[in-house]
């Protein structure tokens, strides 16, 4: 990169640790530290919890996801207007008039102490698993595509992270995501432009787009009734709907945001702000990734995106067979590159015969391309021993730090920064109070000083944003950075929104119905996902129902425990 484009994430990194540390003033008792004294607006808690979903995998993910397989992963949100509607009329007046820090302190209210306890255990489980996958993925792909060392990428993500929420509270998160968001947002769109820009002279955007689409890149909707489909209409309309519900309902990096808001009627503004900008937002992402795969369809792509891959597969005994693919690839991108010219060419001129005969050769010099490219994928993970290699995460960086302006380049490698670092401040926010209030206040120390409370909570963060860059290296090196955060998430979801049904949505349930059917709950996903082949959207499905189920069966043979 040049030295403009360093200058750009170094004044980044400066002025968000700067900002954040600005709110510390506001963070000196506890209530003001862990839910900012219920004072926050309802667009800026509606921005925070955006920003604490969109995470680094998601923006270089989803790009990578647009230039391999289209738009069909927007189908993922679908559930999500229905699931803000939802919240916002049950759990949102219901945490609110309790007055709770946590979402678990309402299960013992509700419920019996082993019942929040579990579920603080699920939380604390899933969402360091989390952290720490977050701030590995985007290090990973960073430390390649930058030429850092990935000790110093993961440090450079955790640690100014882990400073400023320590010391500014929901505060700072809030008030850093706002500012992320914009951050995000100027990158995505100057990609946008940079990219329709790109395109040559005689090809417009929608003659690139109409070849883009001949090969199913603007596919939006399956209809398709197949549990093992990842990305379907029913499975983002149920699936996850039951997804959405878990993740704004019951986990408390969301629920912390909402909760800090100043009404109840803010806290259901800032749930519907994400269930309309959301999915527009997400679908331009999707699109930003079609237009690199229309980008790459005349400019010269690599055959493999992440060059410390290539080159040690180039270097090794099998060089002969890769070299040999690469001729092989560069021929048929030719081949490819002309076809898509000529049906330009056809359109612009009105020729509908030879618009079909072009996206015909089109056609058929694409396939062979993909599968070049896949002989090579395979080639990579039979020298490298990494049995689960995908390419798919280093096209948007590779295209960002070859294809792009001095400038803009800096631009989005902070976008990238500022979309794994407000994750992670959500996360390590929210673990830190979950910790502080579920387990040490409630089973340590129940009966200290504000002041005490505000410095373990301090420490807590300091620890969780500590122990979450441990795991991003350890994660990172095993291989596990490929894994969806969703995936990670899902396994924990469904049985916490299945013990939150229980509490708010029937009145027969008890403590000791909830417990068991937390527990079977958890281990039928457990099972569900070693031994079947459904998609993990639907793992939330199976855990909330196997836990509202069996919750009620015990329930109705042990003594009723309702809330008056």
């Amino acid at each position: 990169m040049h030295f403009i484009d360093w200058l750009v994430v170094a004044v980044y990194l400066v002025w968000i640790v700067y900002d954040g540390l600005k709110r510390t003033r506001s963070a000196n008792e506890i209530d003001g530290y862990l839910l900012a004294k219920r004072s926050l607006p309802w667009w800026a808690v509606g921005l925070s919890v955006m920003a604490t979903q969109l995470s680094a995998i998601t923006l270089v993910g989803t790009t990578g996801q647009g230039y391999a397989d289209g738009m069909r992963f927007i189908q993922f949100y679908l559930g999500l207007p229905i699931a803000m509607v939802i919240l916002s009329l049950t759990v949102v007046p219901f945490f609110f008039r309790a007055r709770v820090y946590t979402a678990y302190e309402y299960l013992e209210r509700r419920f019996d102490a082993k019942t929040r306890g579990l579920a603080t255990l699920l939380f604390l489980g899933g969402r360091s698993l989390s952290c720490g996958v977050v701030i590995a993925a985007p290090a990973v792909i960073l430390s390649v595509v930058l030429g850092w060392n990935l000790t110093l990428t993961v440090l450079a993500i955790g640690i100014p992270t882990a400073v400023y929420t320590m010391f500014g509270g929901v505060q700072a998160v809030a008030w850093t995501d706002v500012k992320q968001m914009v951050v995000i947002a100027l990158a995505v769109c100057g990609a946008v432009v940079a990219l329709v820009l790109g395109l040559p002279r005689e090809v417009g955007l929608g003659d690139a787009l109409r070849v883009a689409g001949s090969v199913g890149r603007l596919q939006t909707l399956d209809f398709s009734m197949n549990l093992t489909e990842k990305y379907t209409v029913w499975s983002g309309t149920i699936a996850g709907l039951f997804l959405m519900l878990s993740y704004f309902g019951c986990d408390q990096s969301q629920v912390q945001r909402y909760l800090a808001a100043k009404s109840i009627d803010e806290g259901r503004s800032s749930l519907m702000m994400s269930a309309f900008v959301k999915i527009p937002f997400q679908a331009v992402i999707l699109l930003t990734g079609v237009l690199v795969f229309a980008y790459y369809l005349f400019t010269p792509p690599p055959m493999l995106f992440n060059p410390v891959y290539e080159s040690r597969v180039a270097s090794s005994e099998r060089a002969g067979e890769y070299h040999a693919l690469e001729r092989e690839f560069s021929t048929t991108f030719e081949r490819r590159r002309e076809a898509a010219l000529a049906f330009a060419a056809a359109r612009q001129a009105g020729n509908d015969t030879g618009q079909g005969e072009a996206l015909a050769a089109f056609k058929l010099a694409n396939a062979s391309l993909t599968s070049t490219r896949t002989q090579a994928t395979r080639l990579v993970r039979e020298v490298t021993g990494d049995a689960i290699y995908d390419d798919v995460n280093y096209v948007f960086p590779t295209f960002v730090t070859t294809g792009l302006p001095v400038g803009l380049i800096g631009l989005i490698i902070a976008a990238i920064f500022a979309a794994a670092m407000s994750s992670a401040a959500g996360e390590m926010n929210a673990l830190a109070t979950s910790t502080v209030i579920d387990v040490y206040q409630r089973h340590i120390r129940r009966h200290a000083p504000d002041g005490h409370y505000l410095l373990v909570s301090k420490l807590a963060t300091g620890l969780w944003g500590l122990a979450a860059c441990v795991f991003a290296l350890y994660a990172a090196r095993a291989g596990s950075l490929i894994e969806v955060v969703n995936k990670v998430g899902s396994l924990f979801y469904g049985t916490l929104l299945g013990a939150f049904v229980l509490a708010i949505g029937t009145k027969r349930a008890t403590g000791h119905g909830a417990f068991v059917g937390m527990l079977v709950g958890f281990g039928t996903v457990l099972w569900s996902a070693r031994y079947t082949n459904i998609s993990y959207l639907w793992y939330n499905v199976v855990g909330a129902m196997v836990v509202v189920a069996v919750g009620l069966l015990v329930s109705a043979f042990t003594t009723k425990r309702v809330l008056l």
